[in-house]
């Protein structure tokens, strides 16, 4: 299901994208029949896109994890630009490969590149700051929850909690549903995952609340 939805997420973006640049006439194609210059930033937009998404863990992975981000940044732009370079040349120039034609459209390319994974770099960073603190505020709440004395975990305390974006799944835990991660199976129980990395037990008598809510598939 999320693999569908990342997909979906991914073609909309691709595809809005395409039709802003369209409708902008960037880099002279505006001159171009509307569905023409759509199809062309869609096929631009969609090859830069997955590229970065083919060589993203490679490079933003536990491998190279002390290596700066700029130069990551950098090496990432100039991998990306080569496939887009293409695209531009063989919808443009088919018959043209000069090698200065291709230095000068590889550096254009390279320097939007560079804007465009520098910006995505520092949402990924503000993106995570934020995840970081949803996970503090969920943590926090289930420690409130775990001090109480049990006769209290399911009672006042939850439902002090009723108007939060959240639900028990467990007698001992209550959780926000944005501090959710990701779900783990273990022995058939559900675990869910928080930012921190903490692991919260689905219980059977919460399950089918928290399959309702989304939370557990």
């Amino acid at each position: 299901m999320r693999i569908a939805t990342d997909i979906i997420r991914f073609c909309a973006i691709v595809s809005g994208l395409g039709l802003i640049f369209a409708w902008l006439g960037v880099y002279n194609t505006g001159q171009l029949p509307f569905y023409k210059s759509f199809i062309f930033w869609t096929t631009t937009m969609a090859v830069g896109a997955g590229t970065s998404v083919l060589i993203g863990p490679y490079i933003w992975g536990p491998r190279y994890q002390e290596v700066g981000a700029i130069f990551k940044i950098g090496v990432a732009s100039a991998i990306i630009s080569v496939p887009v370079t293409l695209v531009l040349v063989l919808f443009f120039a088919p018959g043209s490969w000069e090698p200065v034609r291709l230095i000068s459209q590889y550096t254009y390319v390279l320097v939007i590149a560079l804007i465009v994974t520098s910006a995505a770099y520092v949402r990924s960073v503000l993106s995570k700051s934020d995840d970081a603190v949803i996970g503090e505020e969920a943590d926090g709440i289930a420690t409130f929850l775990e001090r109480l004395p049990i006769k209290y975990r399911t009672s006042d305390a939850v439902r002090e909690l009723a108007r939060a974006d959240g639900l028990q799944v467990h007698r001992s835990w209550w959780v926000a549903k944005a501090g959710i991660q990701d779900e783990k199976r273990l022995d058939g129980r559900s675990l869910l995952v928080l930012p921190s990395g903490t692991e919260v037990p689905v219980s059977r008598s919460y399950r089918a609340k928290a399959k309702e809510a989304g939370l557990i598939r």
